[in-house]
């Protein structure tokens, strides 16, 4: 009898959890609707905290909050009495958690945006978080199918959004500049993807980037295909994935990293005093220069100016040799 209750539950977690993502990707589908990425972030993470419910419910795993009395447990409860279950968050961080690095850090992105804009309006996140959004719906059809069969798959309904218009690159300097993008969002962006590791920043499971390339066909027909397919290792697919990383977001150093780096390229001489004097006398946090980034009231510099340190080091060797 308890098997056929735990069975039951589990396919109605199943079946809550297939409906939420699939009007996530419906609403972020439809082009009236200004509230898309809000609206599908919170929406998958109801989906993904309902499909590992699931997931721990088929495995014997107890994901309710508790407190152990003796040798009891004494389970947390809502006003109403019902038990309190693991929010996401707690979900993907336990030991048990199967998921991989990459799709766990593309669910706390989400989380940690959902969090910014739970008590503030937003205005127009999608073009600034889509690759993230994209990469959670592909990600949670691998792990839904992984868990509980191919036969759940929700794939032909996870379709891509078409752009009826293109990106000139005066349009994409506007975006990655785009001030209605609240600076709290712009903030939590830069500082997550800041912590990441190199692997799980560049993964598609972290953010799924597709590369559109217009194409001047020779031949008759040749233009009518609108996907050209690249062999992995190639010289493009390098070039691709040269691109595809640098465009995600600059490496930054904190001042502390700038001179320890010197230090430890021959200067041992070189200060932090030395490193403010120079930042200082060109003016080198001056919009213009594009040296760093003020991120929540913290100055990162970028490895164009790590790169204007070494060489100012480098001309003065006798100094701080």
């Amino acid at each position: 009898m308890r098997r056929r209750i735990v069975k039951s539950l589990k396919d109605e977690l199943i079946k809550k959890s297939r409906e939420a993502i699939l009007a996530a990707v419906q609403i972020y589908n439809n082009p009236q609707i200004t509230f898309r990425a809000e609206s599908f972030i919170t929406l998958s993470v109801i989906a993904w905290t309902y499909l590992m419910h699931a997931y721990y419910r088929s495995k014997g795993i107890d994901y309710r909050y508790f407190k152990h009395q003796g040798k009891r447990k004494r389970y947390d409860k809502t006003k109403s009495g019902a038990h309190k279950h693991w929010e996401l968050e707690r979900c993907i961080s336990c030991s048990e958690c199967p998921i991989d690095s990459a799709t766990k850090q593309n669910l706390l992105f989400l989380i940690g945006i959902r969090h910014e804009i739970e008590h503030q309006m937003t205005t127009r996140i999608d073009e600034f978080i889509s690759a993230k959004l994209q990469a959670c719906a592909i990600n949670y059809d691998y792990y839904l199918t992984t868990f509980f069969g191919s036969k759940y798959s929700v794939s032909e309904d996870l379709s891509l959004t078409i752009q009826f218009s293109s990106i000139s690159p005066q349009q994409k300097e506007q975006l990655l500049d785009n001030q209605k993008i609240v600076s709290n969002v712009k903030n939590f962006i830069t500082s997550f993807e800041n912590q990441l590791s190199e692997d799980d920043k560049v993964s598609s499971r972290y953010a799924y980037r597709l590369l559109y390339v217009p194409i001047s066909a020779n031949r008759e027909g040749q233009a009518d295909g609108v996907v050209e397919f690249v062999k992995p290792g190639s010289e493009l697919a390098g070039e691709i994935s040269r691109v595809l990383v640098k465009e995600t977001e600059k490496k930054k150093y904190r001042p502390n990293e700038i001179v320890t780096m010197m230090k430890r390229e021959g200067f041992p001489r070189f200060t932090m005093h030395n490193h403010t004097q120079l930042w200082q006398l060109l003016k080198a946090k001056d919009k213009g220069k594009h040296y760093g980034v003020n991120v929540s009231k913290t100055w990162y510099w970028y490895d164009s100016w790590v790169e204007t340190v070494r060489k100012h080091c480098q001309e003065n060797h006798s100094r701080y040799h």
